[in-house]
């Protein structure tokens, strides 16, 4: 299973008919938490938001996630061990409020398990080879938290900012 995931603030439109397109000949189940996107998919099992619960569920279950380029979906796809291909939304074309998600498409560009879309035409590419990016194996998950030497020195840092 593939789950999609475009946050839930604004309308990924670009995205979403992406991906639909590829579902209609994928032969796998494609589930999206889509947001407010005015764009509905004919091939992807779509909604505009999940539980919290069960959106967990459905990405322990997943395969690969496919999502805007949020912090929130790669930290959470990544904690799970799973493969995600991200692209970045658009200031310009009202995807978002600005571009800070160029910045952290570049930051992550090398990590393992992260796959960057910069457009449609390469998501495309991207979900072409789909059954490649599957293997989780190739990574390790990240921890669910930051390391304690980071946390004691971020306390450290505040409490000096006190005095």
């Amino acid at each position: 299973m593939i789950l999609v995931a475009v946050g839930t603030q604004f309308p990924f439109n670009r995205l979403v008919e992406t991906v639909d397109r590829w579902a209609a000949t994928c032969g796998t189940d494609v589930v999206g938490q889509i947001g407010p996107s005015t764009y509905k998919p004919a091939h992807i099992k779509a909604q505009s938001f999940f539980p919290p619960e069960e959106f967990e569920s459905l990405l322990k279950h997943a395969d690969v996630m496919i999502a805007h380029c949020g912090m929130g979906s790669i930290l959470s796809a990544l904690s799970l061990g799973k493969p995600i291909v991200v692209m970045p939304r658009s200031a310009s074309r009202g995807e978002h409020r600005n571009d800070h998600q160029f910045a952290t498409a570049q930051r992550f560009s090398r990590q393992p398990g992260v796959t960057i879309a910069w457009d449609e035409a390469e998501m495309s590419r991207c979900l072409g080879r789909i059954s490649a990016l599957q293997d989780s194996s190739s990574f390790s998950p990240i921890p669910p938290k930051a390391p304690r030497e980071l946390t004691d020195r971020l306390r450290a840092f505040l409490r000096e900012g006190r005095r």
